[in-house]
């Protein structure tokens, strides 16, 4: 015969383990130093730049025909 499981136990285990993982995968998106964020922001913040600058200036014939 085989071994008896609690499947409470084994349910909470299960939930103990996805939390711990979760909480581990925050420390190390959310753990850093506010430097850190906010090099990570100022990075973000010239990508967005450099690609709305690189973007086509939209020309009439861009816009959809108006109806009605």
């Amino acid at each position: 015969m085989g071994e008896v499981i609690n499947l409470n136990q084994f349910r909470k285990n299960r939930e103990k383990a996805e939390k711990a993982t979760r909480a581990e995968r925050n420390r190390a998106e959310h753990g850093r130093s506010k430097d850190e964020r906010r090099a990570a922001q100022n990075e973000t913040e010239h990508h967005e730049a450099e690609i709305e600058g690189k973007l086509l200036e939209g020309g009439p014939s861009d816009e959809p025909p108006k109806v009605g």
